[in-house]
C-alpha cells in the first residue's frame, strides 16, 4: 500500500462564529482546520504555521481582510499561498478590488457547500502543480548551470592542425611534433586507453606467422 497523503491545512479567518462553524463543518472531514477570529490572530498563526490555503473574511474589526492580505503578500515565504476572500458583500467593485490586489478567488455568504469544496480543491491542485513546476524549473536551472560549467572546462580543437602523412605526428603551436595521443591530451579533456583494432591484430598475427621459424 502507498503512503497515506498528508492532509492539507486550511486557515479560516473570520470573526463571525456562525460562519466559522459552517465552514468547519463542511471542510473538517477532508482538511485540517486552523481558526483565527481576527486579522491580528491570523498573522500570529501564519508566523507559526504556514497553511496550504487561507479563507479570509474581508469585514473584521481593527485589521480587515484586505490589510491582512497585503501584509501576507509582503513576505515572499507566503506569496504562493492561495487566499480566498470570504464576503457577504454583493458589491461587484469590492470583489474586483480584491482580485486586482491578487486574491485567488472569492467565497460568498451564505455558503454553498459543494461550491466551497470545489473552489478550495481547484486552488489547492493548482498551487501544488505550480510548486512542482517551480521545483522542476529550479532543478533544470541547476543542471543547466552545472552543464555550462562543465562545457567551460572543455578545451576545443579548432582550425587547421598540421599532421604528418607518414607517422601521423601533430605539430603544435611551438613547432614541436607530438604523438597524436599526446597532442589530444594536452589540448582536450580526452583520456586514452590503448587497445588494438581487428585490422592491426590480423596484420600483427601475419607478421608473427612469417617470423615463426619453419620446422
Amino acid at each position: 500500500m502507498g503512503a497515506k497523503m498528508k492532509r492539507k491545512t486550511i486557515l479560516i479567518v473570520d470573526d463571525e462564529p456562525v460562519s466559522v462553524k459552517i465552514l468547519t463543518h463542511q471542510l473538517e472531514k477532508e482538511y485540517t482546520i486552523i481558526l483565527a477570529h481576527s486579522g491580528g490572530e491570523a498573522l500570529e498563526v501564519i508566523a507559526r504555521t504556514i497553511p496550504d490555503i487561507i479563507l479570509l473574511d474581508i469585514l473584521m474589526p481593527e485589521i480587515d481582510g484586505y490589510e491582512v492580505y497585503r501584509i501576507i503578500r509582503k513576505n515572499p515565504a507566503f506569496d504562493s499561498i492561495p487566499v480566498l476572500f470570504i464576503t457577504s458583500l454583493p458589491d461587484v467593485e469590492c470583489e474586483a478590488e480584491g482580485l486586482e490586489m491578487g486574491a485567488n478567488d472569492y467565497i460568498h455568504k451564505p455558503f454553498n457547500a459543494d461550491l466551497v469544496r470545489l473552489r478550495i480543491k481547484n486552488h489547492l491542485d493548482f498551487s501544488q502543480a505550480h510548486s512542482l513546476l517551480v521545483q522542476r524549473s529550479a532543478e533544470l536551472q541547476a543542471l543547466n548551470t552545472k552543464l555550462e560549467a562543465t562545457l567551460a572546462q572543455v578545451k576545443l580543437l579548432e582550425g587547421i592542425i598540421p599532421i604528418c602523412s607518414y607517422c601521423h605526428k601533430i605539430r603544435d603551436d611551438k613547432d614541436v611534433w607530438n604523438q597524436l595521443e599526446r597532442y589530444l591530451t594536452d589540448h582536450s579533456e580526452a583520456l586514452f586507453s590503448h587497445g588494438i583494432c581487428p585490422e592491426c591484430h590480423a596484420e600483427q598475427k601475419d607478421i608473427l606467422k612469417k617470423m615463426k621459424p619453419q620446422g
